[in-house]
């Protein structure tokens, strides 16, 4: 099929396979839970601290990221996952990229067991934060600083400080910074690679 000019017309490709992935299993989950009224969530998709004889309890520390409490709580955290995944797959490639989503996921889900027994989290608000901070470092030299990754740091990671510590609801506010300082880590460890 071509265009008016002769040319081909642009084809739908699947430009960034684990990103892509990540949207379409969290719209999935959304989609069960408001047939479900919230229990399929709450059940798979929320974490808090469960029996350590549960399977469950595990498996919740990484797949709270694929839950979301709204339709407009996903809409946001995919939002930005979809501007800035695509580029740091690309950058990093799928595998690197899936594993940093998996670290970030994984370590916002055993601080918020430990520090807030009582509470559970649901969402990829850590992995949002996790793409922002790294997307911020995507040209680190030997030596350097990038000075985007200076004012993302103080504008992000500093407002989230400010809400865990003068906000009622800690638990977010320290999702994001965890994803934010993952974000960092990986940012400054991969300065120079390139896909693989």
């Amino acid at each position: 099929m071509s265009g008016t000019s002769g040319r081909p017309l642009p084809r739908i490709t699947f430009n960034a396979p684990v990103v892509l992935s990540f949207v379409f299993i969290c719209v999935a989950v959304q989609v069960a839970s408001t047939l479900t009224g919230g229990a399929s969530t709450q059940a798979l998709f929320t974490c808090y601290r469960g029996p350590l004889t549960s399977p469950l309890t595990y498996v919740r520390l990484v797949t709270h990221a694929f839950g979301h409490s709204s339709w407009d709580h996903l809409i946001g955290n995919m939002s930005y996952i979809l501007l800035l995944g695509p580029l740091l797959e690309e950058k990093y490639g799928s595998t690197s990229l899936a594993q940093i989503m998996l670290i970030s996921a994984l370590a916002c889900g055993i601080v918020n067991n430990v520090l807030f027994p009582n509470k559970g989290i649901v969402g990829a608000s850590g992995i949002v934060f996790t793409f922002i901070l790294l997307s911020s470092i995507t040209s680190l030299r030997t030596g350097e600083i990038p000075l985007t990754f200076v004012l993302v740091a103080m504008l992000y990671i500093g407002q989230q400080v400010y809400g865990a510590l003068f906000v009622r609801e800690q638990i977010g506010y320290l999702s994001h910074i965890i994803g934010g300082g993952i974000g960092a880590l990986f940012g400054f460890l991969l300065a120079g690679e390139v896909r693989g």
